[in-house]
């Protein structure tokens, strides 16, 4: 009897764990994986020990923001994303909502662990998480890339003095990253959005490829293997990678134009990833 009391306690405690990791499932290669891998090349003062700090101070703010926005259209969510917690059925949409203000203070504390940098990244963070869903930030046209753009940055400036000892700074070096970062994935975000393009033309978004979907296109052929260059004279990278990371640029970046088809744009962004990734 106690081990079947045991068993069933366990499987319930396991499915909330698993309902949690849902939220945060799709942002693992776009966005956890990325922002770790920049946080421990930026960081001034990198410790061995400390490198799983990065991904656990990213994994929580991502956890807040994705909980926010996935309250916001549910109906929307049982139609094109089904396995969401949300329209998969395993919480509700109040229970969600309640646990989004939980995650903001959550946030704030494990952000003071970290010393007052990454608390301030914590408070603008969550700040544009309200104004981001308050404004609908899926239908923001131009302007959602600019602000996902700074809320990326956040996550980058949190992660990177994370990785440090406590109270550290981030340096010169790490805050022209952030800089440099931001304004790449400013202007070329909209590489995920091609995938979702019919999708969100039915659903009334406003996104790039909806907008101007030729130019939006052309955009990522050109954009991607110039800012590859810029970024690495910037960085004053050897002319073998260099050339390497402008032609992985390039490749990437006609593929949004050759193939534009839902599976081929599913492909493309994964290779968008990538390419941020070697950034």
């Amino acid at each position: 009897m106690f081990s079947q009391v045991l068993t069933a306690r366990a499987d319930s405690i396991a499915r909330h764990f698993e309902t949690v990791f849902l939220f945060t499932k799709n942002d693992i290669r776009t966005t956890l994986i990325p922002v770790t891998i920049f946080a421990l090349s930026a960081a001034p003062k990198y410790n061995p020990t400390h490198a799983w700090n990065a991904p656990l101070w990213i994994w929580f703010h991502l956890l807040q923001f994705n909980i926010a926005n996935q309250i916001q259209d549910p109906e929307e969510d049982r139609k094109n994303k089904p396995s969401r917690p949300i329209p998969a059925g395993r919480i509700s949409v109040d229970s969600a909502a309640d646990m989004r203000w939980v995650m903001v203070p959550v946030c704030l504390l494990l952000s003071f662990w970290y010393g007052t940098q990454a608390m301030l990244a914590s408070t603008v963070f969550a700040a544009l998480t309200i104004w981001y869903n308050e404004l609908h930030g899926d239908r923001m046209g131009l302007s959602k890339n600019a602000l996902t753009a700074i809320l990326g940055g956040c996550l980058e400036v949190g992660a990177t003095v994370a990785t440090g000892p406590r109270n550290s700074c981030i340096d010169k070096a790490g805050a022209l990253a952030v800089a440099l970062s931001s304004i790449v994935f400013a202007t070329t975000l909209h590489a995920q959005d091609f995938k979702d393009e019919e999708g969100d033309r039915l659903t009334g978004r406003h996104t790039l490829p909806t907008m101007f979907p030729k130019a939006a296109r052309f955009s990522m052929m050109f954009g991607l293997p110039l800012w590859s260059y810029a970024l690495s004279c910037i960085w004053k990278i050897d002319a073998l990678s260099t050339t390497a990371f402008v032609l992985y640029g390039a490749f990437v970046g006609v593929r949004f134009v050759m193939y534009n088809t839902v599976g081929a744009d599913k492909q493309s962004c994964k290779c968008y990833s990538v390419s941020q990734n070697i950034a």
